[in-house]
């Protein structure tokens, strides 16, 4: 199937409010909708995730990010020099998305992937997208699409439709940091070294 078409078919089932288990720059992802609450609250009883552990979402660009949180010059200057890339940053909101994108401290994750088929999409959908990974929640993340499909293979509630885009490079799901204070905080260690984003931040 050629690229184009695929951006087409997903896009619209994404504006339908459907769950797809999508490549990204890192692992395999569960993307949706991240601004429909229905579908939010569909993927985390698929994920089989607590509602109040809350997912990050992709976003197309810094004026979009901005939409949705607040962001000071330097914590700008920091977006500019790691995104794309495999770095979520934590901030506080501004506008209302679901619960389970938006933290019980009001802050939401948000990440711009290097990813063609992601980065595409957005082109056809002017709204973020759920970046959690595709796996069931407790097991982990993977890059291998025959683990993805086993983990939800025979469940009740499935994604509406799951790429296969085969093997990923391997990779480590993305460094989550918190930019809500002075100093630059790793929640997650990830693909991207903790002494590189600080230095980066400093």
């Amino acid at each position: 199937m050629r690229e184009p078409k695929i951006i087409k078919i997903v896009a619209k089932l994404i504006q339908d409010g459907k769950v797809i288990v999508c490549p990204t720059d890192t692992v395999y992802g569960l993307i949706c909708d991240a601004t429909n609450e229905k579908t939010i609250k569909r993927l985390f009883r698929i994920k089989k995730r607590s509602i109040k552990k809350p997912i990050p979402v992709f976003v197309k660009d810094i004026k979009m990010t901005k939409k949705f949180v607040y962001i000071d010059k330097k914590q700008e200057d920091f977006l500019k020099k790691v995104w794309p890339g495999k770095v979520t940053v934590t901030l506080k909101a501004k506008k209302k998305l679901p619960k389970g994108v938006v933290s019980s401290e009001n802050k939401i994750g948000l990440r711009i992937p290097k990813y063609k088929l992601i980065n595409q999409l957005f082109s056809t959908i002017s709204r973020p997208l759920s970046a959690t990974s595709a796996n069931i929640s407790g097991k982990p993340a993977s890059t291998e699409i025959k683990d993805v499909i086993n983990q939800f293979n025979k469940r009740k509630l499935q994604p509406d439709l799951i790429i296969n885009a085969g093997n990923l490079k391997p990779s480590k799901p993305s460094t989550v940091v918190d930019l809500t204070e002075k100093k630059l905080k790793v929640l997650r260690a990830g693909a991207v070294s903790k002494e590189g984003l600080i230095k980066i931040f400093q």
